[in-house]
């Protein structure tokens, strides 16, 4: 940043100085105030387009901070349509689940065991059938629940055979499901991009801020050394006038006197000529006298 104006380098000059210096002192001292004005009006100049460089490049952070708000504010448009459509997809698919799960409700399939149970048991059965001693009623009691389970078996075979609507549901609700995962993906990609420019705005703002805090000191500063060179120029046209009243004031003085001396010469002449009229001879000086008054 610039530093303040040396103030050991002004002239200034008071009523009194105007009053009482000399002319060529008066000269001497306009032309102090003329050179010091015109460094001043120079770094003035220097100090206003330092200032307009800092301007514009607040101006160009502006429009950088504006740029980034414009696309956060584009890319949370985007997070919100892939959020609605992310909502609206759970929502299908979450449907879809419950009408799964009441379908297998209505068809008991989430009670009792599984086929691989159910043949697991009847195998362990028919292998203490044949391999164990049993007696009458043991046996009988057997047979019974091999042939229970063999129902059981049988029954939820015949149920598995009416799932495939259940199965054709549930993988679309899965892909339905998987689509509003990707949309979510993108939820979170967009809003991380979103993040970033709303980031970079800010940032953008506050160098503008700081560039345009530097763009108001130097301003201050160009305001500084322009009064300052005002100030010398008022004092040089001071200067300048009391010059030209002194140049006057002599004009008038050497009219004065040239004056004083044709009045003077004027007189002598006169007398000459009297003398002349009166018969007596004159000097060739006196003759010369005359002939530059006119009277000869």
């Amino acid at each position: 940043m610039a530093d303040s104006i040396d103030e050991s380098k002004n002239v200034s000059v008071t009523d009194e100085e105007l009053e009482t210096k000399s002319k060529g002192e008066l000269i001497k001292l306009a032309g102090k105030l003329r050179d010091r004005r015109n460094e001043l009006n120079q770094l003035a100049s220097e100090r206003a387009s330092e200032r307009d460089d800092l301007n514009a490049k607040t101006r160009e952070k502006v429009d950088e901070a504006q740029e980034h708000r414009e696309k956060r504010d584009e890319l949370n448009e985007q997070v919100q349509e892939h959020k609605e459509k992310r909502n609206e997809l759970n929502a299908e698919a979450n449907e879809l689940f419950e009408e799964v799960e009441q379908k297998k409700n209505e068809l008991e399939l989430n009670e009792g065991k599984s086929i691989e149970q159910l043949e697991d048991e009847i195998e362990d059965l028919e292998f203490k059938q044949q391999t164990e001693v049993l007696g009458t009623e043991e046996e009988r009691e057997l047979i019974e629940k091999i042939e229970q389970k063999r129902e059981k078996l049988q029954e939820r075979k015949e149920k598995l055979e009416q799932t495939d609507d259940i199965d054709e549901l549930k993988e679309e609700a899965e892909e339905i499901r998987s689509e509003a995962s990707r949309h979510h993906q993108k939820v979170t990609e967009l809003a991380d991009e979103a993040q970033k420019h709303h980031n970079e705005m800010i940032e953008a703002y506050r160098e503008a801020d700081d560039i345009r805090d530097e763009a108001d000191e130097m301003h201050e500063k160009f305001v500084e050394a322009q009064e300052a060179a005002d100030q010398h120029h008022e004092d040089f046209v001071r200067v300048q006038k009391r010059l030209r009243e002194l140049d006057k004031k002599e004009e008038e003085e050497e009219r004065q006197e040239r004056e004083q001396k044709q009045e003077a010469a004027r007189e002598e002449a006169e007398e000459i000529y009297q003398k002349f009229k009166d018969g007596e001879t004159l000097e060739t000086e006196d003759l010369m006298k005359l002939q530059k008054t006119g009277l000869l």
